[in-house]
This record gives C-alpha cells, sequence and structure tokens, in this order.
C-alpha cells in the first residue's frame, strides 16, 4: 500500500469552508529595468519580468518561463527598484489573475504579486 504525502496545514484545516493554497517561490534573471507605474488611483507599482529555467525536457521545448512580476507594496516596490538587467532575483508572493480591456474586448493575464523580493546574487554569466 502506498502513503499518501502529507498536505499542508493550509490545505488540510480549511478557512471559511473552503482549501487551497496560493503560494509562489521563484528564483530567475532579471529581463529588463524593473518600471514603476503610476496608477489613476494614486497607487503605484513596480513591474518586471523574470526569466526561469525549466527543468530539461523533450527535444525542441521551451526552455525557459518568462513571468510577470507586480510589486505593490512599500518594501515589495523599494526592493524591486533596486534590480538590474541580469541580477538574479529570489521573488516570494502569490498568483493573481489580472483583468483589463485590449483591443476592443476583455483580456486576462496571470502574474505574481510579489510580497517578498531580494536579489541572489549580483549578475549571471550564461555560461554558467
Amino acid at each position: 500500500m502506498t502513503k499518501r504525502p502529507t498536505l499542508p496545514d493550509a490545505v488540510a484545516a480549511p478557512t471559511s469552508g473552503t482549501a487551497g493554497v496560493n503560494e509562489v517561490h521563484l528564483v530567475g534573471r532579471v529581463s529588463s529595468t524593473p518600471e514603476e507605474r503610476a496608477l489613476p488611483s494614486g497607487d503605484c507599482v513596480i513591474l518586471f519580468r523574470l526569466v526561469v529555467p525549466r527543468a530539461p525536457g523533450r527535444a525542441g521545448a521551451a526552455t525557459v518561463d518568462t513571468i510577470d512580476i507586480a510589486c505593490w507594496s512599500a518594501r515589495a516596490r523599494r526592493s524591486a527598484a533596486r534590480l538590474r538587467p541580469d541580477d538574479v532575483a529570489e521573488i516570494e508572493g502569490s498568483l493573481r489573475r489580472r483583468f483589463f480591456s485590449a483591443g476592443g474586448g476583455p483580456a486576462s493575464r496571470y502574474e505574481v504579486e510579489a510580497r517578498a523580493v531580494r536579489r541572489a546574487s549580483t549578475r549571471t554569466d550564461p555560461r554558467d
């Protein structure tokens, strides 16, 4: 008989009648300078993309994922603002689906809402 893996407490002990965990931990390369945007509401957000390598797979398959990161809290914005292209960054946060209008119709995209942003090292070298 195979033993089932134990679920994390957040899943095993649901709150408000629902079970689930929305935790993201990424380490990857910053693809370009993080961009600060001021929204009509007066809120500020810093946006950037993180390039994360995939595990080796079948020939011809994608080798990286490019993931949009949004930093809303003051702490996450300060940390993200110090990042530079090719820095290796560690991100902790939650996956969010954002809805917006584009090209005459509704659209959506997934992004990670960063709770914590840390520089893992100063630069990457593609030959490493």
